[in-house]
């Protein structure tokens, strides 16, 4: 059985937050040490409000960036032999970027399971690029120390599979809200909107669907465990519509 975690502190939503088995299922990882795992979610601003915790997750974020740099170069190394060290290490960056690891964690909805001071959650800040992002690295550091490189590897793998096939035949990363931007206001003059339509599920466990708009007329819509992740998917599902309708350039 999964370890269960029922920490307790002041924060409304902590119910569903405290529910670690459900975030180490969609890591398909199961922690024996769960302690490394609460450490990777505790921001340190909860420990400014919480004399009796000791640690935040700022040194295991340092060891998860080292561990997600020689997983990504490694992987990237043995799958394309053929390239030099600027190509590959061009496409390191790519996959490393903070907005592609905050992607991540959003897709893991990692937001809602961190360890926050008040006001850190109370301005966005399980929404917060760069927090998430150093969670997400964090998080990498918790299965490594608990499991060995073979896990982590095996999580890295999972979770970023589709990119690291996106960079490796020469596409761009999977940022489509800003490519489909990029397109709009080069065609068209103006920025697409974006609406979240309908949501579904238990806190924990939520589904969103988004659309996007471009001058009022309806491009795409996507679904995803975050909203983000929804707008990301409608956003490819326009570019594919909008490149279809715009002629190339000769």
């Amino acid at each position: 059985m999964i370890p269960a975690d029922t920490p307790q502190t002041d924060d409304p939503g902590e119910d569903h937050r405290s529910d670690l088995a459900s975030l180490q299922a969609k890591l398909g990882y199961r922690f024996d040490d769960v302690v490394l795992l609460q450490r990777a979610l505790t921001h340190r601003s909860y420990l400014t409000e919480h004399d009796e915790v000791e640690h935040d997750n700022q040194r295991l974020e340092f060891l998860g960036d080292a561990v997600l740099g020689m997983v990504v170069a490694e992987t990237l190394f043995r799958r394309d032999r053929e390239v030099d060290e600027g190509v590959l290490s061009k496409r390191q960056s790519q996959l490393v970027r903070g907005s592609a690891l905050a992607d991540m964690a959003r897709e893991l909805d990692l937001g809602a399971y961190l360890k926050l001071g008040k006001g850190e959650a109370m301005t966005g800040g399980r929404d917060r690029e760069s927090l998430l992002a150093d969670a997400y690295e964090a998080l990498l550091a918790s299965v490594y120390l608990d499991g060995g490189l073979e896990p982590v590897k095996d999580v890295i793998e999972a979770l970023h599979g589709p990119e690291f096939q996106n960079v490796l035949e020469g596409r761009r990363p999977s940022d489509f809200k800003s490519r489909l931007q990029e397109l709009t206001q080069k065609e068209y003059g103006i920025q697409p909107d974006y609406e979240i339509v309908a949501e579904s599920g238990p806190a924990h466990d939520k589904e969103f669907v988004a659309r996007v708009e471009v001058g009022g007329r309806e491009m795409g819509r996507g679904g995803g465990r975050s909203k983000q992740r929804a707008e990301q998917r409608a956003a490819a599902e326009a570019l594919e519509t909008l490149e279809e309708e715009t002629p190339a350039e000769e």
